[in-house]
């Protein structure tokens, strides 16, 4: 006997799976091991910044043209 798929049962599975992942992906996060790796990861985008000087910032802003 060979059984038929309707479309329902298909998306039925794929909500089931989208929802197993979202799950998992949820418990991952909230973990309590990755704290530390999620602080430093946090400071990522911040880590290859130079210095701010603040003349270069006043040079700008004496260049900048003055037109509406």
């Amino acid at each position: 006997m060979v059984s038929v798929m309707s479309s329902g049962m298909i998306r039925g599975l794929g909500t089931v799976v989208v929802f197993m992942a979202f799950v998992g992906l949820t418990l991952w996060v909230f973990n309590g091991k990755r704290n530390r790796e999620f602080a430093e990861a946090r400071l990522l985008p911040f880590a290859d910044e130079p210095p701010s000087d603040t003349t270069n910032i006043q040079e700008s802003a004496t260049t900048r043209s003055t037109r509406p």
